[in-house]
């Protein structure tokens, strides 16, 4: 994989700073019960929980806009809440953060993702979700094509997906369009159910798993991966996909035919939470500072494995980055 050393990084971190990068997608607030456990319940045999603490984090494509911010950057955060308490929590956390909450869509009809974990002795015992699925309305639709349109300089826009319903096929070809005409560049994160609707963008970055489903084999051989890679680039005619390969690495495969490894160095894992969001803001906040699509995927990889040595949801900053370079 291409070098990049310190002082490469911090030019392109430089100048990617104060940029603005659309996030569009599934949003959601995630609230976490933490407590301790020492007794099982007389009425069912659950553990008794005894809360000491709640806490509440931007989730989905809201933590990718979080970890825009973080890295200096400034996120339009484009999606769908509910006329609730939990959405209106949701956009004093956001607005706070310094994330543009202009985007968002407040919708009576749904209530606002919430993904509740329970914690006991430092261990999730239970996920609680409250969620719609449902197709953003027309109303919804408009807004965000709006608010990108009412946007100047425009330095990307990232599309993450999770299922929720926020990103429609109307959606994703609107923007993907309106993007190519300005020559704004697009970064992808597909689930399952719009696939092979993300055609013509900058980088699409499925994971294993997701592609491995999409295709309808396993990546058990070099041989399927190279094979995948060359598959969705012809199916999606993007400029690059990149392959998120969890403990192996990332593979790079260009339109050219050019196809690249970015191996991961050996890491203490602690959580692998919000690293596949750590790994899209990068690759868009790097390439709007003027990295190649090779040093984004480098640096994005290195990111995602600094938020994967700590605990919980979190992001990575511009120092932090830089300062890992050196062990790279």
């Amino acid at each position: 994989m291409k070098h990049i050393d310190k002082n490469r990084t911090a030019k392109i971190l430089e100048q990617a700073q104060g940029k603005t990068i659309a996030v569009i997608g599934d949003v959601m607030l995630d609230r976490y019960f933490w407590g301790s456990v020492s007794r099982i319940s007389p009425e069912a045999p659950v553990p008794v929980i005894d809360v000491e603490s709640e806490t509440f984090h931007l989730g989905g494509a809201a933590n990718v806009a979080k970890n825009l911010r973080s890295l200096g950057l400034v996120p339009l955060l484009c999606g769908v809440l509910g006329d609730d308490n939990s959405g209106t929590m949701f956009r004093k956390i956001a607005q706070s953060a310094g994330i543009n909450t202009a985007g968002l869509y407040i919708d009576a009809q749904r209530p606002t993702t919430v993904k509740t974990r329970i914690i006991g002795n430092n261990q999730q015992i239970a996920r609680i979700d409250r969620e719609v699925k449902t197709e953003l309305p027309n109303q919804g639709l408009e807004l965000i094509k709006n608010c990108l349109n009412n946007q100047k300089d425009l330095a990307g826009v990232i599309l993450e997906d999770y299922n929720k319903g926020t990103l429609t096929s109307t959606l994703i070809e609107d923007i993907i369009t309106f993007c190519n005409v300005r020559d704004i560049p697009v970064f992808v994160d597909p689930k399952s159910d719009n696939f092979f609707a993300y055609k013509n963008v900058t980088c699409f970055k499925p994971n294993r798993k997701e592609a491995q489903q999409a295709l309808g084999y396993e990546f058990d051989t070099n041989d399927n991966i190279l094979k995948a890679g060359s598959k969705l680039l012809e199916l999606l005619d993007c400029d690059s996909v990149l392959i998120t390969l969890g403990s192996a690495g990332m593979m790079l495969f260009e339109s050219d035919g050019t196809i690249s490894s970015v191996p991961t160095k050996a890491r203490h894992i602690s959580d692998v939470s919000g690293a596949g969001d750590t790994a899209i803001a990068v690759i868009a906040a790097t390439y709007a500072g003027g990295a190649d699509i090779k040093e984004a995927a480098t640096l994005s990889n290195n990111a995602a494995g600094l938020v994967c040595e700590k605990p919980g949801i979190v992001t990575v900053t511009k120092d932090e980055l830089i300062e890992s370079i050196g062990s790279m």
